[in-house]
């Protein structure tokens, strides 16, 4: 397979892009292609047949150290992004090795933890992405995860690795250990048996010549069970062109991947709060900002830096930096926030373990208590306090009320302190939403109702939320989220109107077509990301109130009108039944929501899904 791609180890350069949940940020199906085309090219430029990611895990708790990482609580979002960077990954002739399978949800204990989760949450929840990755975007590899699902380590799960993957799903690539993660398998055998395809680093606990060989001697796998699994391996290599001689050796740290970098996380940024208006800066108002706070200066693109994710660029543009960049003369940057007649202050979380790190997760939902001090400290100087969050994961705000303005920028990557410029002086819209939802308060989180449900108990995980992960607990229970899921503002105004659905009773293998407008209504152009949610009238006790089930976003100059139009397969109602083992319509009413966030919704029909 040539060598693995992990650029951290490659003793080589290579953009920085933004990060997994950054990317989801964006919403935007053709960025992530644009961004899986540059990461393929990138990954071949340093000799890589391999590369390990997209990393696809759900947002189940947000102390996750790995959230920064993922992409979203969001099943539907999740596959609607990974199968365009698939695509284009493999296109450049590497292998995407799409991780950790499955319900990889937390760091705490990662190596022995069991998560124990019902089959229907697996189904619903869990897996849409891997399953989405595998027979939408042929992935040629998948990694299996530290954890144990429900008793039996990922590694040599067979109903994960051969009954779903292989039989179900029709994969046809290898399955590959996260590193060290056999050691927590039984036996050689067991892995055989299981389904898995390599063990990795080199040199294997259980995939060694010595011990393989010992274990077919004793009769406890048979030469057929080991060619299913190698047969993936010389799939892989088949299509990864490593038995051909070289043709392409692909491109780093090119000025184009740079600018595509700014680019996504121009889309990614995401803005949380705008009381006044008081963003963008601009010089006909103010002309002195005070710029402060401990991540001003700080990188975030470093090897390792976070765990395997970390990648070492040739240059990165801090906030600091990027400011005095993008300026452009047109304010006067002061250190005390009683002198500037704004003050942006810039805080956030950072990749050391026990905040946004693998290995261990997150201490607490809340800033560093000096960092929430010295918010309160500079609004109260100064009441026009910007705060500019830098982190990966949901934090909670217990100062929310006191700051008029709060701006998402997640690990923007190499050339996110010129993206943070431009979004705070007007030369980039924000168009970034949500893909997570912000609590108020880790009580509020569905994984952590008990030390059972998170960090568990004896290594054991207990998934008890079942389905409601995510915005389906907060829309379930009645609970006000801090910032809901989708949410997201602009410097202009979107209208929405004229919703149409193409019926009103549907069989259950029709397609209902949703249409309607989005007029920019505002003085600046800018881009609206525009949510489908299918709400079912009578859901059950034990089932989500809406789901999310469809997305576009369109571009809009002032004054533009634009007709979208999203497709729903009647399909994508199917409810996964436990006793028949099978997805199943589910007939009765549903209404078709149209909004700007889960919270937000502008629009509303009625349809019913018949027998």
């Amino acid at each position: 397979m040539g060598r693995v791609a992990w650029f951290p180890l490659s003793g080589k350069r290579c953009t920085a892009f933004p990060s997994g949940i950054a990317q989801a940020a964006s919403w935007d199906v053709d960025l992530m292609a644009r961004f899986g085309q540059a990461l393929g090219q990138e990954c071949k430029a340093v000799g890589g047949g391999t590369i390990l990611g997209p990393a696809i895990n759900i947002t189940r708790t947000p102390l996750n150290g790995r959230t920064f990482e993922y992409l979203s609580e969001d099943p539907y979002l999740n596959s609607r992004l990974v199968v365009p960077i698939v695509k284009a990954v493999q296109a450049q002739g590497v292998a995407a090795c799409v991780k950790h399978f499955a319900a990889n949800n937390q760091e705490t204990n990662r190596m022995r933890v069991s998560a124990e989760v019902s089959e229907r949450a697996l189904q619903e929840i869990y897996l849409p992405a891997f399953k989405a990755a595998v027979e939408e975007g042929d992935a040629w590899s998948i990694m299996a995860a530290y954890n144990a699902v429900n008793g039996v380590p990922a590694s040599e799960n067979a109903d994960l690795l051969k009954t779903k993957l292989r039989q179900e799903w029709g994969f046809k690539g290898f399955v590959v250990t996260d590193w060290f993660a056999a050691r927590s398998t039984r036996d050689s055998a067991a892995c055989v048996k299981g389904g898995l395809s390599l063990e990795m680093p080199g040199r294997g606990f259980r995939y060694n010549t010595k011990k393989l060989r010992a274990s077919y001697d004793r009769g406890e796998f048979t030469e057929a069970e080991l060619d299913d699994n190698l047969r993936g391996l010389l799939y892989a290599m088949v299509a990864t062109g490593h038995l051909d001689p070289p043709t392409h050796r692909g491109a780093r740290n090119t000025r184009a991947h740079q600018q595509l970098a700014r680019e996504m996380a121009e889309a990614s940024i995401t803005l949380l709060k705008n009381d006044g208006g008081l963003l963008p800066l601009t010089s006909a108002n103010i002309r002195k900002i005070a710029v402060i706070g401990p991540k001003l200066k700080k990188r975030n693109c470093l090897p390792l830096w976070g765990g395997s994710a970390g990648v070492w660029p040739p240059y990165e543009v801090t906030p600091y930096l990027g400011l005095r960049q993008e300026n452009h003369h047109r304010f006067e940057f002061v250190a005390e926030p009683e002198d500037a007649d704004v003050a942006v202050l810039f805080v956030g979380l950072s990749h050391r373990p026990g905040l946004d790190s693998e290995v261990k997760d997150r201490r607490q939902l809340e800033l560093a208590g000096e960092q929430e001090q010295l918010i309160r400290e500079t609004v109260a100087v100064n009441p026009n306090t910007v705060v500019v969050l830098i982190n990966g994961s949901p934090i909670a705000m217990p100062w929310v009320h006191d700051v008029p303005a709060i701006l998402e920028c997640w690990y923007p990557g190499m050339e996110g302190g010129a993206a943070i410029a431009r979004s705070l002086f007007g030369d980039n819209n924000p168009s970034g939403k949500l893909p997570v939802t912000f609590p108020r308060s880790l009580r509020d989180s569905p994984a952590h109702a008990t030390p059972r449900n998170f960090p568990g108990d004896r290594r054991k995980v207990y998934y008890d939320e079942e389905l409601m992960v995510g915005y389906r607990h907060f829309d379930k229970y009645g609970i006000e989220p801090l910032f809901p899921f989708g949410h997201g503002l602009s410097y202009t105004r979107f209208d929405y109107a004229d919703l149409l659905l193409s019926a009103d009773r549907l069989t259950p293998e029709a397609t209902l077509t949703v249409e309607f407008t989005v007029t920019n209504s505002g003085d600046v152009a800018g881009a609206e990301v525009v949510q489908l949610y299918i709400a079912d009238h009578e859901p059950g006790d034990d089932r989500p109130p809406q789901s999310l089930k469809g997305f576009a976003k369109p571009h809009l100059a002032p004054g533009e009108t634009q007709q979208v139009s999203l497709q729903l397969p009647m399909s994508a109602l199917q409810v996964f039944c436990p006793q028949a083992n099978a997805w199943v319509a589910k007939p009765g009413a549903y209404s078709a929501r149209v909004g700007s966030s889960s919270r937000d919704i502008r629009l509303e029909a009625e349809f019913t899904l018949t027998e």
